[in-house]
């Protein structure tokens, strides 16, 4: 039988703030419990003058051995348990050679000799791509520009290994990093998940060390990229004096659209031929070379401004209708 007396937490409590609390009086556990322990200790210190502590330290071996090693405990305790500032290294973009380049032209030309859009359809993507912000000249995998397309599971492959060895092979070049040294890789690659994985060839390609902490993340859309990031850096806070290569690519020559639905075809006109390998460090003699640094654990509260205060019209990058309609929702805005 349903018991409607129980008091409704939900409707009268906040839990979001619970939680919140909940999480700083964990992570601040330590200092709570010394808290009591060293106000004690200053209570009892301050009864002494000077000049009595001084000749404690000085006849007492034992006070100054206890006193030493209290301070060092303290210390190591502290710098163990604060976290550990991350810092972006270095980045990399792949850019791929004039044998890929597509123009609008080609691209429609190949969309007509499919044989598989409608003239509807081809005007569709004609009038995507023309308003897309994308220059004249984009580039696409050798897979699509045949007539009929291949998007066979080796020409799949060729397209992401071509991209994410690209991507890290100048990253490497970049900073004059040894594969071996690399102690985390985080691969994302949302629609593209063969077995063996991404990250195991990558794995295997740069001959990784064995005790290597590896990660390939699918099927999580546009938002994979910052999930990789916020996995890196929260596998970075645990594992000391570490390397992290972000490795971030999707793949369109299995993906490609042949159909004649709207809200899918878009992606044939936004997505294109590319990868980019992120390198994250938590070393201490990164911090003059890196570019960035996370700021995260140091801000309490990220200042979000009102983006309706400076800007008179969004155009907005989508993949669907779905998502206009929510950022409307949240940012609300009108149509």
């Amino acid at each position: 039988m349903k018991n409607n007396n129980l008091p409704k937490f939900f409707l009268s409590v906040k839990l979001k703030y619970v939680k919140l609390g909940y999480h700083c009086l964990v992570s601040n556990a330590m200092y709570l419990m010394l808290m009591p322990l060293l106000c004690k200790i200053l209570a009892h210190v301050s009864t002494f003058t000077v000049d009595e502590l001084l000749n404690q330290l000085k006849f007492n071996f034992v006070v100054v051995v206890l006193s030493s090693t209290s301070i060092a405990f303290t210390a190591t305790l502290y710098f163990m348990s604060r976290p550990r500032k991350v810092y972006l290294v270095e980045f990399s973009c792949y850019k791929p050679g004039p044998a890929h380049k597509a123009t609008r032209e080609l691209f429609m030309q190949l969309s007509s000799a499919s044989k598989v859009f409608t003239e509807q359809s081809l005007a569709f993507q004609k009038k995507i791509l023309e308003k897309s912000g994308f220059g004249e000249m984009t580039y696409a995998p050798k897979g699509l520009m045949h007539v009929p397309p291949d998007q066979s599971m080796a020409e799949s492959w060729r397209e992401s290994e071509m991209v994410m060895f690209g991507a890290i092979d100048d990253l490497l070049a970049k900073t004059m990093l040894k594969p071996r040294d690399i102690g985390i890789l985080v691969v994302n690659s949302s629609l593209f998940n063969p077995t063996p994985s991404l990250a195991a060839r990558i794995v295997n390609h740069y001959k990784l060390r064995g005790n290597i902490l590896s990660y390939n993340l699918g099927g999580m859309g546009c938002s994979a990229g910052l999930i990789s990031i916020d996995l890196t850096k929260d596998l970075l806070q645990v594992h000391p004096n570490s390397y992290a290569l972000v490795v971030s690519t999707e793949n369109i020559t299995r993906n490609w659209y042949f159909g004649n639905d709207r809200s899918m075809l878009v992606t044939n006109c936004l997505f294109r031929l590319g990868a980019a390998a992120v390198l994250l460090s938590n070393r201490t003699f990164d911090r003059r070379r890196s570019k960035k640094k996370n700021l995260q654990n140091e801000d309490k509260a990220i200042y979000i401004p009102d983006f309706k205060l400076a800007f008179e019209h969004f155009c907005i990058h989508a993949g669907g209708r779905g998502v206009l309609d929510e950022l409307e929702k949240n940012l609300e805005l009108t149509e």
